[in-house]
């Protein structure tokens, strides 16, 4: 039983980094004048705040389907294509961000990397709900 309920906990970790990953650059990035985070989250071609707002609604699918208050089967299938829009939409926005975007932020060489750390902990989500679900028996 517990092989059972660690798949969906890895994917309410996976959501949640996102939305750590996503909170960092407001924390950690000094901006000058004129600039902010939210210039650099806008300017790709979808904005990864919202792959953050659905990371959190896979995040209350997940624990509902992990505590049996949700068919497991709907809440890991439910999670796994949740799971693959946030990983898309963080994706898309990492391909489409511009490089100039940093100019006015002061982010190491670490911080300019931020797009992929919010890339991969997007991939963690539907490769956990897949693993729940192969787990159940579904895949």
């Amino acid at each position: 039983m517990q092989r059972v309920r660690l798949a969906p906990l890895v994917g309410i970790a996976g959501c949640l980094l996102v939305g750590t990953v996503l909170v960092l650059p407001y924390l950690a990035f000094e901006t000058a004048p004129g600039t902010t985070v939210d210039l650099y989250y806008g300017s790709g071609a979808v904005n990864p705040l919202v792959g953050g707002a659905l990371a959190l609604v896979a995040t209350i699918v997940l624990a509902a389907g992990r505590e049996d208050r949700t068919d497991p089967v709907l809440a890991a299938g439910v999670g796994l294509a949740l799971g693959a829009f946030v990983f898309v939409i963080a994706f898309v926005w990492a391909l489409t961000v511009p490089e100039g975007v940093y100019i006015g932020v002061s982010a190491s060489e670490v911080g300019k990397q931020h797009r992929w750390f919010v890339t991969v902990a997007a991939l963690v989500t539907p490769v956990a709900s897949a693993w729940w679900a192969r787990t159940l028996g579904v895949l």
